[in-house]
Formats: C-alpha cells, sequence, structure tokens
C-alpha cells in the first residue's frame, strides 16, 4: 500500500495561483508514476497531469501551460502548481500512484489513490 495524503486545496478567484501537494508514506523505496486527476460536480474524472521517477511529464491539453507538475523524490511528495486558475478548474483534486503504468492519462493505470482536496475558483 501506499497511503497518499493530498493539501493545499482552498477558494481562490480567477487568475489567482494555488499550489497541490500530495504526500506518499509506506513503501516509498519503489519507483513509480504519480498524477492528478480531477472530478468536477456532475461529470467523469479526469486526468490532469502525471510524472514519472526520472521527471518525464504529461498534461492535458485544457492545462498545458498553465499548470506544472513535480515531484521531491527525497521528500516522497509531488505538487501541482496551478497558474492563471479558471472557474471550470473548479473540481476535487486527487492524487494517484501507480508502478507499472499503461497509459498514465488513464484512472484505471493507477493503484493507489488519495482522499482528494477540493480547488475552488470563483469568476
Amino acid at each position: 500500500q501506499v497511503p497518499l495524503v493530498e493539501s493545499g486545496g482552498g477558494l481562490v478567484q480567477a487568475g489567482d495561483s494555488l499550489r497541490v501537494s500530495c504526500a506518499a508514506s509506506g513503501r516509498t523505496n519503489r519507483r513509480y508514476v504519480m498524477g492528478w486527476f480531477r472530478q468536477a460536480p456532475g461529470k467523469e474524472r479526469e486526468f490532469v497531469a502525471a510524472i514519472t521517477w526520472i521527471g518525464n511529464t504529461y498534461y492535458a491539453d485544457s492545462v498545458k501551460g498553465r499548470f506544472t507538475i513535480s515531484r521531491d523524490n527525497g521528500m516522497n511528495t509531488m505538487y501541482l502548481q496551478m497558474n492563471s486558475l479558471k472557474p471550470e478548474d473548479t473540481a476535487i483534486y486527487y492524487c494517484a500512484a501507480a508502478y507499472y503504468v499503461e497509459n498514465v492519462k488513464v484512472d484505471g493505470s493507477y493503484d493507489y489513490w488519495g482522499r482528494g482536496t477540493q480547488v475552488t475558483v470563483s469568476s
């Protein structure tokens, strides 16, 4: 098991920035892919960004150029820096991890999930 805990969500205005974090514990001595997904009310969960152990990054088109994913392997923590936030970014943001991933953009590829952190962007 790899317990994941998100933090850093909150209420911001459109155009503001926010950083959410994901702390991993447990068997963190193995290399794994980590990702962010989000789910807005009434919508399906969607891919936001992912990062491999060596730092390769992947982004959804809707956040490319505005969001930056990063990780600190020594601290077992992953971050999502969100800039130029829009009301449509409002969602619960979930952290996910997996050791073997066929497609980083598919939520079914991930084995471990956090409980999520709410991000609300007002217009």
